[in-house]
């Protein structure tokens, strides 16, 4: 069987994507795509519990402000997930990070079970999931993992910064066009779809794929059809 494809959902929290007053505008967009590939994965890990090792796994990354700088404080509202891992679901991780400062920051790194899901947390943090959880491309890597596909919120920060981060631990990396977005940009007149395309302008000249989300979709959905081992 090929290498496992790490599909990463980064950030889609109850600020971002759910509360009317701080959502972003695409919300229902990314949430939308979300729900759809997320089904498709899901059905992947169903069909091949018995496969080793699995085609795809999901990693749920969780964004956490420290108290003081931002809404997302661990345990509230705004920082809970709109897509959790399945509690006892081989196949699906929760990595979480904390500040939203750029630079590398290293920090020890340990993983857990909390709520039946396997827990990567670390002490110090920033937007490059794999800056902030030092151990995890290692681990992907031990895994198998040689692929990314990554979609969530918001598109110029977390998502554009773990794409970098991806392609910088040698993962070959795939941003689903329409599955990201972010808030419009008042003060530089800029709304949040020509973000969304920077973005993945500047994503592609590091050698990042950029793929409409729904092309990728039917892809899973035909490895299912397969169901190939």
């Amino acid at each position: 069987m090929a290498n496992p494809t790490a599909l990463f959902v980064i950030d889609i929290q109850n600020d971002n994507a759910t509360h009317p007053a701080t959502r972003i505008r695409a919300a229902d967009r990314v949430k939308h795509a979300g729900e759809t590939i997320l089904k498709a994965a899901r059905q992947i890990l169903d069909d091949h519990r018995t496969t080793s090792p699995q085609p795809i796994m999901i990693i749920f990354i969780q964004h956490e402000d420290a108290p003081g700088k931002g809404s997302l404080l661990k345990d509230t509202e705004p920082w809970k997930l709109v897509f959790e891992p399945r509690t006892g679901a081989e196949g699906e991780l929760l990595v979480q990070k904390t500040t939203r400062e750029f630079g590398y920051l290293s920090s020890s790194n340990y993983f857990h079970v909390i709520n039946g899901a396997p827990y990567a947390d670390n002490a110090l943090s920033e937007g490059n999931t794999f800056e902030t959880n030092p151990h995890l491309a290692d681990m992907l890597k031990a895994l198998g993992v040689r692929e990314i596909v990554a979609f969530g919120i918001q598109s110029e920060c977390c998502v554009e910064s773990t794409c970098r981060g991806a392609r910088e631990a040698g993962f070959g990396v795939t941003l689903l066009s329409g599955a990201h977005s972010t808030y419009d940009l008042v003060s530089e007149g800029k709304t949040a779809e020509e973000i969304e395309r920077e973005v993945e302008g500047r994503l592609r000249e590091v050698g990042v794929r950029v793929e409409d989300w729904e092309g990728v979709v039917e892809g899973l959905r035909g490895l299912v059809t397969c169901n190939c081992e």
